[in-house]
């Protein structure tokens, strides 16, 4: 018996080593926890694995292995210790569900599928905060300087891993010795700060040193003290006070001890050369106020402004591009103009030197004035400034005599163009002023590239809108209001999933809306908010986010984890909305907004919507397994399609209500036409807009739904003929016009209450892959698992090249005319199947490979 145990025992060990030396075939799986790359602070609630099939690993029969330890060696050779899940071949996730997670724990992990094996990942769970007190500087909310909170640190020989781990009421920068710590912007997120802030983890091992060590952190009002004073009344939220925030220091040694610092009344505090900070407005430098001449004071250690911490899992923000100006006029000895070749979101980085006490005020805008001064009259308008001391997207700089650097740490704004002007005259070159631009860090996913150069430009002023007005939150405009209307970004979601990795960002929002909602059902029409719009604009056709956005990342994502946590809140909205209908119909909601010149009847916009959310609901139940709520819902969803039908339909001659483009784009989009008149309603589409000369005749609803209304019942030529318009009102126009980012208004010569930079109208963006590439999802699998495409061939278009990434590899496409026939090259990932229907209406299934096709195409 001893010997068969020794026996025994050898051969694991041999078996142990024979697989850790055995040479395995290493590929990219691109890992991810919480679909971040290695992310520090994960809670222990919710540990989600994630990946990418690379098409090395083909479609075969092996299962997903999923090694998972403390200890890197053990994930490196495969221990059988570190096994901790065996998936179906094919898995692109799994949900960790022991309980043996620890706090501040790094852990490793990595695949193996056959002979192909992962790189090796980690996370890092979060650290309790335990010990640690909120500190603030003890100043009224309405004092307008920033302050520093410093503490000496003390490190021993033999540091191994030191971490730091802050959550914030307001904004904040840390530096140890005197170094920035990390690439973020702006941390922590808008939150509903008396409910939910979040806090930010960041390993600063090599920030360190022996021995003595400065912590500095640097607090910023951000939104949770807003000063400024605008009609959305955040000057007046319930949460507002003085910034303050939490944090513990982690110090591990290489002999296992470990060292905590915490905030306590230890720390000291003082003013900082931030004379003013407004999220909304601008930030004001005295650049005589060095930091290192400061005397500390002591902290107040206050009273938790929050019911809950939680760990911010999600792409940061970060300044993702420098753009030097393209023009600067000089206008006198004391005001210049700097034009950079884009409309972005960020801020500007100002390097001079002038006579002490000269106050310079950099303008920023989006619109010139004829004398060539900047013009912010379209973005100022709800803006209430009580005195002259807060102008708007102004950023104010005394400069101390020597070389001055300033970039505001607190503030983001939306401009091309930016005014400086001087209290005495100043000497500046075109390399004196740059622009940082900023936005939400999301990874890639999708490329686009045609022969039209209006389209790519059109293309990458849809996703530069996208990105200006992603904040960790989506918003409408990075100058104006910086809300997050939710109508703006259900209309716009899909621009963003079909180009960048966007779903801890709608993660983060949807704990938002479960914040924001009332016990009635009721949410705000912006999220967060401060109390402002539970009386106006919140509808249900804003609102649907609450049911649309959780859908659409799990159609393409294939993670339900969001569908599950917010499907109770959805019901409760749900429950609002009906006790607010009618015989099955509603016009609790704003219709069409901003429509070109027809008006759209409200209950026949906002019921569509309600039709919609019933109809999400019953597939949510049903992919839940809850019969009784599918039954109720699709019940539901079927009264409100025959009532929207049986007042607004004209059977006889196929149109809806008084047949506006909008009136016929909604009902046909989302599935509400009967299918016996689907063509007949199609057709008078394409009527109406052929005789509005293939020009937009739409507000917001009806942009998201007229070009896939078109191309999705015959008339795809008539969505592109839409599309390439280069006249008002159109995409193109804009484009014409020189325009680099979208509009708020089809007009361009607005110039009141117009942003420059919005993104509602962004649909067209997620048509270019949907229609003119042609990629579609499956009804029945998401993720692209099985992924449908149609390509179309516009008569004036020579090529185009598109690219998706998804869970199961790279889908990629191209193709170019060569005289009347056009050779299309497609690379079908090794996990994907696709459906491909050519020009002739012909379908085949393809699995993963490469295929080159020539067809035929005659446009007589």
């Amino acid at each position: 018996m001893q010997k068969y145990i020794k026996d025994v025992f050898l051969f694991s060990f041999i078996f142990m080593l024979c697989d850790c030396e055995r040479v395995h075939t290493k590929v990219d799986f691109e890992l991810q926890c919480e679909h971040l790359f290695n992310p520090l602070g994960v809670s222990l609630d919710s540990v989600r694995f994630n990946w990418s099939l690379p098409d090395e690993v083909g479609i075969g029969d092996d299962s997903v292995c999923v090694f998972l330890s403390e200890k890197k060696e053990a994930v490196e050779c495969f221990e059988q210790s570190a096994l901790y899940k065996t998936l179906a071949p094919l898995s692109v996730s799994t949900l960790y569900e022991k309980p043996d997670l620890m706090p501040g724990v790094t852990y490793f992990w990595c695949l193996k599928t056959g002979h192909f094996v992962s790189e090796i990942a980690s996370f890092t769970t979060a650290f309790s905060l335990d010990g640690a007190s909120w500190i603030s500087d003890g100043k009224d909310c309405n004092d307008k300087s920033s302050s520093y909170y410093k503490k000496i640190v003390y490190v021993k020989p033999g540091l191994s891993h030191a971490y730091i781990v802050l959550a914030s009421a307001g904004l904040h920068e840390i530096r140890v010795n005197n170094e920035k710590i990390g690439s973020h912007c702006l941390d922590p997120m808008f939150t509903r700060f008396d409910k939910r802030i979040l806090s930010v983890t960041h390993e600063i091992t090599t920030a360190l040193r022996e021995g003595e060590n400065e912590v500095k952190v640097q607090l910023g009002n951000g939104w949770y003290n807003l000063q400024s004073v605008a009609v959305w009344n955040f000057d007046k939220a319930a949460w507002r006070g003085r910034p303050a925030f939490l944090s513990k220091l982690i110090l591990e040694y290489e002999d296992g001890t470990r060292d905590e610092v915490v905030t306590d009344d230890s720390w000291t505090t003082a003013d900082s050369p931030i004379v003013f900070n407004s999220i909304y407005t601008a930030e004001h430098y005295d650049a005589r106020k060095k930091a290192e001449n400061l005397s500390g004071k002591p902290v107040k250690v206050t009273d938790s402004p929050t019911k809950l911490i939680c760990s911010q899992m999600v792409q940061p923000i970060r300044v993702t591009d420098t753009i030097f100006c393209s023009r600067m006029d000089k206008l006198n000895d004391s005001l210049y103009v700097f034009t950079f070749p884009k409309n972005i979101a960020g801020v500007t980085c100002l390097n001079l030197k002038g006579k002490e006490g000269t106050v310079v005020r950099l303008k920023h805008g989006e619109l010139l004035n004829e004398s060539g001064t900047v013009n912010t009259g379209n973005i100022d308008y709800h803006y209430r400034p009580i005195d002259g001391s807060d102008p708007f997207q102004e950023d104010i700089v005394i400069l101390s005599g020597t070389q001055d650097t300033f970039s505001p740490k607190f503030n983001y704004k939306g401009f091309q163009y930016v005014e400086v002007s001087a209290s005495s005259p100043i000497v500046l070159t075109k390399n004196n002023l740059v622009a940082w631009e900023m936005h939400s860090d999301v990874p890639v996913k999708g490329t686009w590239h045609s022969s039209s150069d209006m389209l790519n430009r059109l293309w990458r002023a849809t996703n530069r809108s996208y990105l200006s007005n992603l904040f960790g939150y989506p918003t409408d405009c990075p100058q104006r209001e910086k809300n997050g209307w939710t109508g703006d970004a259900h209309l716009a979601m899909e621009v963003g999933l079909f180009n960048y990795d966007v779903i801890t960002i709608y993660e983060k929002w949807m704990n938002d809306f479960i914040d924001e909602q009332r016990p009635d059902g009721m949410l705000p029409a912006i999220i967060p908010t401060s109390g402002w719009g539970y009386d106006w604009g919140n509808g249900v056709d804003w609102t649907s986010s609450i049911v649309i956005i959780p859908w659409l990342i799990y159609r393409y994502y294939g993670d339900d984890i969001l569908l599950r946590r917010m499907y109770v809140p959805m019901k409760h909205f749900m429950e609002c909305v009906e006790e607010k209908s009618d015989d099955y119909l509603t016009d609790w909601g704003l219709g069409d907004w901003i429509p070109v010149k027809s008006q759209s009847n409200v209950e026949l916009v906002v019921s569509i919507y309600y039709y919609v959310d019933a109809n999400i609901m019953s597939l949510i139940a049903e992919r839940m397994g809850l019969e009784n709520d599918k039954v109720y819902y699709e019940s539901l969803a079927g009264k409100i399609k025959n009532a929207i039908n049986q007042k607004y339909l004209s059977k006889c001659d196929g149109l809806y209500a008084s047949g506006t483009q909008t009136e016929l784009a909604m009902p046909l989009y989302w599935g509400v036409v009967p299918d016996s008149l689907r063509s007949k309603v199609a057709e008078n589409l394409n009527k109406r807009v052929i005789n509005d000369g293939y020009h937009l005749d739409v507000g917001v609803h009806g942009c998201k739904t007229l070009l896939g209304a078109l191309s999705d019942n015959g008339f795809i030529d008539t969505a592109y003929k839409v599309v390439t318009q280069t006249t008002y009102p159109s995409w193109g126009y804009w484009i014409a016009q020189g325009a680099t980012t979208l509009h708020e208004n089809w007009r361009t010569d607005v110039i009141i209450d117009n942003s420059l930079n919005h993104i509602m109208f962004g649909e067209v963006g997620a048509w270019l892959y949907k229609s003119l590439a042609g990629i579609r999802l499956d009804e029945n699998q998401p993720a692209f698992r099985k992924t449908h495409i149609k390509p179309y061939f516009p008569k004036d278009l020579e090529c185009l090249d598109v690219s998706y990434k998804t869970s199961y590899g790279k889908l990629q496409l191209e193709w170019q005319k060569k005289g009347k026939e056009v050779i299309y090259h497609l690379h079908v990932p090794a996990a994907m199947e696709v459906v491909l229907t050519s020009p002739a209406g012909d379908v085949d299934n393809y699995g993963g490979g490469d295929y080159v096709f020539k067809w035929n195409v005659n446009y007589d």
